[in-house]
């Protein structure tokens, strides 16, 4: 995803100043205006701390350390910092995100459909279910009755996600609701990996001059 993000900023006209991975010992913010975090969990905290207390605003598409965001975010505030993070940063992705709190929220009282989710992606991608497919029955838990998710088959009342791991697959999410007489399904299949590299590049274009916590739905005027 580095290498990625770096040629889509260079073709918008931007400078990398800095790249920075588990042996670097000393960063210098001074020519910075905005970093983009793709680490790994065990760091994502606190280059996003090093950032804000720095004054530069961050973009982070790590997953699986989510457990500190809300220590995120109060760091941020009391800092006067800019921030956001999103489990995926494709366009369409977010696209996506807001048709499935939609059909969310069509289906709440269809008592008769029970949700399914399934996410596939390449090997090397280390924690399941993706954080996209976690945002994904987030959407889901606020628009209807379910409390809860599980990987792999849970109780009636939890979202079931299914994560397969092949070689060579970006991602594919798969929302499906299914009764005894039909299905309906939306899908979202990525095509390669520059999609993410795009979008957190324009987010990060989005949150220059900026002050506070935001998401997405804010870069993309969602809301």
């Amino acid at each position: 995803m580095g290498k990625m993000i770096e040629q889509v900023a260079l073709e918008r006209g931007h400078q990398i100043v800095a790249k920075i991975d588990v042996d670097t010992t000393e960063i210098d913010f001074s020519d910075m205006d905005v970093a983009i975090d793709f680490s790994m969990p065990t760091a994502a905290y606190n280059n996003i701390k090093q950032c804000i207390k720095n004054s530069v605003p961050i973009i982070s598409g790590t997953t699986g350390w989510l457990d500190d965001y809300d220590k995120a975010v109060t760091y941020c505030n009391d800092h006067e910092g800019a921030f956001i993070y999103a489990s995926n940063y494709s366009l369409g992705v977010n696209i996506f995100f807001e048709l499935n709190e939609y059909l969310a929220k069509m289906m709440k009282n269809l008592e008769q459909y029970k949700v399914r989710m399934e996410e596939i992606h390449h090997t090397q991608k280390l924690d399941a279910p993706s954080g996209t497919a976690i945002t994904l029955a987030e959407g889901i838990m606020a628009n209807s009755e379910y409390k809860n998710w599980s990987l792999g088959q849970g109780n009636e009342n939890e979202i079931n996600i299914e994560s397969k791991r092949l070689d060579a697959v970006p991602g594919i999410h798969i929302v499906d609701y299914e009764s005894k007489v039909d299905s309906i399904e939306i899908k979202h299949t990525a095509h390669n990996r520059e999609g993410f590299a795009l979008g957190a590049v324009i987010a990060a274009e989005w949150i220059t001059g900026k002050t506070g916590v935001f998401s997405m739905r804010d870069v993309l005027n969602l809301g």
